[in-house]
Protein backbone atom coordinates (compact mmCIF):
# COMPACT_ATOMS: atom_id res chain seq x y z
CA UNK A 1 0.00 0.00 0.00
CA UNK A 2 1.51 3.45 -0.70
CA UNK A 3 1.95 6.15 1.39
CA UNK A 4 -1.53 8.27 1.56
CA UNK A 5 -2.20 11.24 4.00
CA UNK A 6 -5.75 12.32 4.98
CA UNK A 7 -7.11 15.92 5.05
CA UNK A 8 -10.50 16.96 6.64
CA UNK A 9 -12.51 19.92 5.90
CA UNK A 10 -13.31 22.64 8.19
CA UNK A 11 -16.46 25.04 9.09
CA UNK A 12 -18.17 26.46 5.78
CA UNK A 13 -17.64 22.93 3.64
CA UNK A 14 -21.10 22.05 4.69
CA UNK A 15 -23.77 21.51 1.82
CA UNK A 16 -27.64 20.57 2.50
CA UNK A 17 -27.46 16.70 1.15
CA UNK A 18 -24.11 15.98 1.83
CA UNK A 19 -23.44 12.23 3.29
CA UNK A 20 -27.11 11.44 1.46
CA UNK A 21 -25.77 7.99 -0.67
CA UNK A 22 -22.70 7.03 1.78
CA UNK A 23 -25.48 6.66 4.01
CA UNK A 24 -27.20 4.70 1.79
CA UNK A 25 -24.72 2.49 -0.05
CA UNK A 26 -22.56 2.22 2.98
CA UNK A 27 -23.36 0.28 6.18
CA UNK A 28 -20.28 2.11 7.95
CA UNK A 29 -21.09 5.47 6.83
CA UNK A 30 -24.71 4.51 7.48
CA UNK A 31 -23.87 3.08 11.40
CA UNK A 32 -21.55 6.68 12.20
CA UNK A 33 -24.31 8.47 10.87
CA UNK A 34 -26.97 6.52 13.39
CA UNK A 35 -24.60 6.63 16.08
CA UNK A 36 -24.03 10.66 15.86
CA UNK A 37 -28.03 10.86 15.70
CA UNK A 38 -28.39 8.86 19.23
CA UNK A 39 -25.46 10.78 20.88
CA UNK A 40 -26.36 14.33 19.80
CA UNK A 41 -30.41 13.52 20.47
CA UNK A 42 -31.99 14.60 17.58
CA UNK A 43 -31.38 13.58 13.61
CA UNK A 44 -28.57 15.39 12.67
CA UNK A 45 -28.52 13.09 9.33
CA UNK A 46 -32.07 14.26 8.50
CA UNK A 47 -30.28 17.55 8.72
CA UNK A 48 -27.40 17.11 6.68
CA UNK A 49 -29.51 15.64 3.82
CA UNK A 50 -32.45 17.79 4.01
CA UNK A 51 -31.59 21.04 5.57
CA UNK A 52 -32.82 23.28 5.89
CA UNK A 53 -29.64 25.32 5.42
CA UNK A 54 -30.01 28.37 7.50
CA UNK A 55 -29.77 25.55 10.53
CA UNK A 56 -27.28 23.49 8.98
CA UNK A 57 -24.90 26.62 8.57
CA UNK A 58 -25.40 27.68 12.79
CA UNK A 59 -21.94 26.84 13.66
CA UNK A 60 -23.36 24.55 16.47
CA UNK A 61 -24.76 22.23 13.87
CA UNK A 62 -22.28 23.01 10.92
CA UNK A 63 -19.35 21.46 12.90
CA UNK A 64 -20.74 18.26 14.12
CA UNK A 65 -22.34 17.76 10.30
CA UNK A 66 -19.04 17.72 9.00
CA UNK A 67 -17.08 16.10 11.54
CA UNK A 68 -19.56 13.12 11.24
CA UNK A 69 -19.99 13.33 7.21
CA UNK A 70 -16.41 13.74 7.11
CA UNK A 71 -16.14 10.06 9.61
CA UNK A 72 -18.90 8.65 7.33
CA UNK A 73 -16.69 8.97 4.48
CA UNK A 74 -13.65 7.35 6.59
CA UNK A 75 -15.49 4.76 7.60
CA UNK A 76 -17.12 3.42 4.45
CA UNK A 77 -13.30 3.70 2.89
CA UNK A 78 -11.76 1.85 5.56
CA UNK A 79 -14.15 -0.88 5.21
CA UNK A 80 -12.64 -1.80 1.67
CA UNK A 81 -9.23 -1.57 2.76
CA UNK A 82 -8.61 -2.48 6.53
CA UNK A 83 -5.19 -1.55 5.83
CA UNK A 84 -5.70 1.41 4.36
CA UNK A 85 -3.89 3.76 7.38
CA UNK A 86 -2.88 7.32 6.42
CA UNK A 87 0.95 8.14 7.27
CA UNK A 88 -0.22 11.61 8.21
CA UNK A 89 -3.58 13.06 8.91
CA UNK A 90 -4.84 16.94 9.35
CA UNK A 91 -7.94 19.33 8.80
CA UNK A 92 -8.73 22.66 8.90
CA UNK A 93 -10.39 24.00 12.10
CA UNK A 94 -12.38 21.56 13.49
CA UNK A 95 -11.08 19.16 11.08
CA UNK A 96 -8.16 18.33 13.52
CA UNK A 97 -10.67 16.60 15.57
CA UNK A 98 -11.35 14.22 12.49
CA UNK A 99 -7.64 14.09 11.77
CA UNK A 100 -7.25 13.14 15.45
CA UNK A 101 -9.76 10.52 15.15
CA UNK A 102 -8.34 8.67 11.62
CA UNK A 103 -5.03 8.33 13.55
CA UNK A 104 -6.51 6.78 16.79
CA UNK A 105 -5.51 9.66 19.01
CA UNK A 106 -9.13 10.41 20.37
CA UNK A 107 -12.14 8.33 20.03
CA UNK A 108 -15.04 8.96 17.52
CA UNK A 109 -17.09 10.00 20.39
CA UNK A 110 -15.07 11.59 22.36
CA UNK A 111 -14.16 13.58 18.71
CA UNK A 112 -17.88 14.39 18.50
CA UNK A 113 -18.58 15.99 22.10
CA UNK A 114 -15.71 18.06 21.40
CA UNK A 115 -16.77 19.20 18.17
CA UNK A 116 -20.26 19.78 19.68
CA UNK A 117 -19.12 21.65 22.81
CA UNK A 118 -16.88 23.48 20.58
CA UNK A 119 -19.58 24.50 18.22
CA UNK A 120 -21.58 25.46 21.46
CA UNK A 121 -18.83 27.41 22.63
CA UNK A 122 -17.96 29.09 19.95
CA UNK A 123 -21.55 30.73 19.46
CA UNK A 124 -21.55 31.50 23.13
CA UNK A 125 -18.46 33.55 22.41
CA UNK A 126 -20.21 35.39 19.38
CA UNK A 127 -22.83 36.09 21.45
CA UNK A 128 -20.58 37.57 24.14
CA UNK A 129 -18.57 39.27 21.52
CA UNK A 130 -19.89 39.93 18.20
CA UNK A 131 -17.93 39.60 15.49
CA UNK A 132 -17.82 38.36 11.46
CA UNK A 133 -14.76 37.24 9.01
CA UNK A 134 -13.71 38.54 5.54
CA UNK A 135 -11.47 36.52 2.38
CA UNK A 136 -8.63 38.67 1.22
CA UNK A 137 -7.45 37.39 -2.23
CA UNK A 138 -4.31 39.06 -4.29
CA UNK A 139 -2.47 40.68 -0.92
CA UNK A 140 0.71 39.22 0.38
CA UNK A 141 0.79 38.02 4.01
CA UNK A 142 2.83 41.44 4.73
CA UNK A 143 0.18 43.55 3.40
CA UNK A 144 -2.80 41.57 4.78
CA UNK A 145 -0.60 42.13 8.18
CA UNK A 146 -0.55 45.60 8.27
CA UNK A 147 -4.18 45.60 6.96
CA UNK A 148 -4.89 43.82 10.30
CA UNK A 149 -3.02 46.72 12.30
CA UNK A 150 -4.14 49.50 10.55
CA UNK A 151 -8.31 48.33 11.26
CA UNK A 152 -7.88 46.47 14.51
CA UNK A 153 -8.69 42.97 13.00
CA UNK A 154 -6.50 40.16 13.51
CA UNK A 155 -5.18 37.16 10.98
CA UNK A 156 -7.28 34.06 11.35
CA UNK A 157 -6.41 31.21 8.14
CA UNK A 158 -3.04 31.90 6.41
CA UNK A 159 -5.53 30.08 3.41
CA UNK A 160 -2.89 30.30 0.36
CA UNK A 161 0.02 32.89 -0.30
CA UNK A 162 -2.33 35.18 -1.42
CA UNK A 163 -5.66 34.15 0.23
CA UNK A 164 -6.29 34.85 3.72
CA UNK A 165 -9.21 35.45 6.20
CA UNK A 166 -9.79 38.36 9.00
CA UNK A 167 -11.81 38.46 11.98
CA UNK A 168 -13.12 41.18 13.97
CA UNK A 169 -15.49 43.56 14.92
CA UNK A 170 -18.44 43.78 12.15
CA UNK A 171 -17.67 47.41 12.16
CA UNK A 172 -13.53 46.37 11.66
CA UNK A 173 -14.24 43.83 8.89
CA UNK A 174 -16.26 45.92 7.13
CA UNK A 175 -13.58 48.95 7.26
CA UNK A 176 -11.21 46.61 6.28
CA UNK A 177 -12.38 45.33 3.15
CA UNK A 178 -12.82 48.87 1.90
CA UNK A 179 -9.15 49.04 2.70
CA UNK A 180 -8.09 46.01 1.25
CA UNK A 181 -9.35 47.46 -1.95
CA UNK A 182 -7.74 50.65 -1.91
CA UNK A 183 -4.59 48.24 -1.41
CA UNK A 184 -5.05 46.15 -4.58
CA UNK A 185 -6.81 43.18 -2.88
CA UNK A 186 -8.69 41.04 -5.88
CA UNK A 187 -11.47 40.30 -3.54
CA UNK A 188 -12.53 41.66 -0.35
CA UNK A 189 -15.61 39.74 0.36
CA UNK A 190 -17.38 39.30 4.20
CA UNK A 191 -18.12 35.94 4.91
CA UNK A 192 -21.42 34.39 6.06
CA UNK A 193 -20.13 32.97 9.42
CA UNK A 194 -21.19 32.87 13.22
CA UNK A 195 -18.48 34.83 14.80
CA UNK A 196 -14.66 36.16 14.28
CA UNK A 197 -13.42 32.93 14.67
CA UNK A 198 -9.71 32.07 15.33
CA UNK A 199 -9.60 35.54 17.28
CA UNK A 200 -9.40 37.44 20.48
CA UNK A 201 -13.27 37.30 20.16
CA UNK A 202 -12.99 33.76 20.85
CA UNK A 203 -11.80 33.81 24.38
CA UNK A 204 -14.50 32.40 26.20
CA UNK A 205 -14.48 29.47 23.63
CA UNK A 206 -11.27 29.03 24.50
CA UNK A 207 -11.17 29.04 27.93
CA UNK A 208 -14.33 26.21 27.79
CA UNK A 209 -12.87 24.05 25.41
CA UNK A 210 -9.67 24.01 27.45
CA UNK A 211 -12.11 22.36 30.56
CA UNK A 212 -13.78 19.87 28.07
CA UNK A 213 -10.85 18.86 26.43
CA UNK A 214 -8.96 18.39 29.82
CA UNK A 215 -12.03 15.26 30.73
CA UNK A 216 -10.80 13.46 27.37
CA UNK A 217 -8.01 10.96 26.75
CA UNK A 218 -5.68 11.10 23.78
CA UNK A 219 -3.18 9.59 22.87
CA UNK A 220 0.33 9.57 20.63
CA UNK A 221 -0.93 9.70 16.90
CA UNK A 222 -0.94 6.67 14.96
CA UNK A 223 1.10 8.67 12.13
CA UNK A 224 2.14 12.23 11.76
CA UNK A 225 -0.03 14.88 12.80
CA UNK A 226 0.71 18.64 12.07
CA UNK A 227 -1.02 21.29 14.38
CA UNK A 228 -3.47 24.51 12.63
CA UNK A 229 -1.67 26.48 15.53
CA UNK A 230 2.39 25.79 14.35
CA UNK A 231 2.05 24.38 11.39
CA UNK A 232 4.61 21.48 12.72
CA UNK A 233 3.95 17.87 13.48
CA UNK A 234 3.14 17.50 16.79
CA UNK A 235 2.83 14.02 18.78
CA UNK A 236 2.44 14.71 22.69
CA UNK A 237 -0.90 14.23 23.73
CA UNK A 238 -0.37 16.93 26.25
CA UNK A 239 0.92 19.53 23.33
CA UNK A 240 -2.12 18.59 21.21
CA UNK A 241 -4.65 18.81 24.01
CA UNK A 242 -2.93 22.64 24.28
CA UNK A 243 -2.79 23.04 20.59
CA UNK A 244 -6.54 22.33 19.84
CA UNK A 245 -7.80 24.89 22.52
CA UNK A 246 -4.97 27.47 21.24
CA UNK A 247 -6.31 27.05 17.93
CA UNK A 248 -9.45 29.14 18.36
CA UNK A 249 -7.57 32.50 19.19
CA UNK A 250 -4.96 31.53 16.97
CA UNK A 251 -4.63 31.59 12.94
CA UNK A 252 -4.91 28.42 10.45
CA UNK A 253 -1.59 27.95 9.57
CA UNK A 254 -2.78 26.01 6.60
CA UNK A 255 0.38 27.42 4.08
CA UNK A 256 2.54 26.23 6.92
CA UNK A 257 0.55 22.75 6.94
CA UNK A 258 1.25 21.89 3.12
CA UNK A 259 4.38 23.31 2.82
CA UNK A 260 5.37 20.72 6.05
CA UNK A 261 3.88 17.84 4.32
CA UNK A 262 6.19 18.54 1.12
CA UNK A 263 8.78 18.36 3.36
CA UNK A 264 8.02 15.13 4.43
CA UNK A 265 8.21 13.93 0.46
CA UNK A 266 4.79 12.97 0.82
CA UNK A 267 3.21 12.52 -2.68
CA UNK A 268 -0.81 11.87 -2.67
CA UNK A 269 -3.50 12.78 -0.47
CA UNK A 270 -7.20 12.16 -0.19
CA UNK A 271 -9.49 14.82 1.04
CA UNK A 272 -12.47 13.08 3.06
CA UNK A 273 -15.64 14.97 3.70
CA UNK A 274 -17.51 17.78 2.31
CA UNK A 275 -16.45 20.40 -0.48
CA UNK A 276 -13.33 20.54 -1.83
CA UNK A 277 -11.48 23.27 -1.09
CA UNK A 278 -8.90 21.92 0.85
CA UNK A 279 -7.54 20.31 -2.76
CA UNK A 280 -7.33 23.64 -4.57
CA UNK A 281 -5.91 25.26 -1.73
CA UNK A 282 -3.22 22.78 -1.70
CA UNK A 283 -2.92 23.17 -5.98
CA UNK A 284 -2.09 26.73 -5.12
CA UNK A 285 0.71 26.18 -2.59
CA UNK A 286 2.37 23.05 -3.60
CA UNK A 287 1.21 21.59 -7.14
CA UNK A 288 3.28 18.89 -7.12
CA UNK A 289 0.84 17.18 -4.66
CA UNK A 290 -1.82 15.06 -5.61
CA UNK A 291 -4.51 15.35 -3.85
CA UNK A 292 -8.30 13.27 -4.65
CA UNK A 293 -11.29 14.92 -2.60
CA UNK A 294 -13.57 11.99 -1.66
CA UNK A 295 -17.57 12.77 -0.84
CA UNK A 296 -19.85 10.87 -2.53
CA UNK A 297 -20.61 7.21 -2.99
CA UNK A 298 -19.18 7.46 -6.73
CA UNK A 299 -16.13 9.22 -6.03
CA UNK A 300 -15.30 6.55 -3.32
CA UNK A 301 -15.55 3.78 -6.07
CA UNK A 302 -13.35 5.90 -8.38
CA UNK A 303 -11.09 5.59 -5.14
CA UNK A 304 -11.45 2.32 -4.71
CA UNK A 305 -9.91 1.46 -8.53
CA UNK A 306 -7.08 3.74 -7.41
CA UNK A 307 -6.39 1.96 -4.66
CA UNK A 308 -6.60 -1.85 -6.06
CA UNK A 309 -4.12 -0.60 -9.21
CA UNK A 310 -1.55 0.69 -6.54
Amino acid sequence: MKEIGFLFPGQGAQAVGMGQDVYIKSKEGRAVFDQANEMVGFPLSNLCFDGPDSELTRTVNAQIAIYVTSMAVLRALQAFSSQLRPVLACGLSLGEFTALVALDAISFEDGLNLVQRRGELMEEANQKNPGTMASILGLSLEDCTALCKETETELANLNSYDQMVISGTVDAVRQACEVAKKKGAKRALPLKVGGAFHSSLMIHARKGLEEALHKVKIKEPNGTFISNVTGEPVSNPETIRSLLAKQLTSPVQWVKTIEAIGRMGLKELFELGPGGVLKGLARKINPTLKVTSVETNAELEELKVILVDS
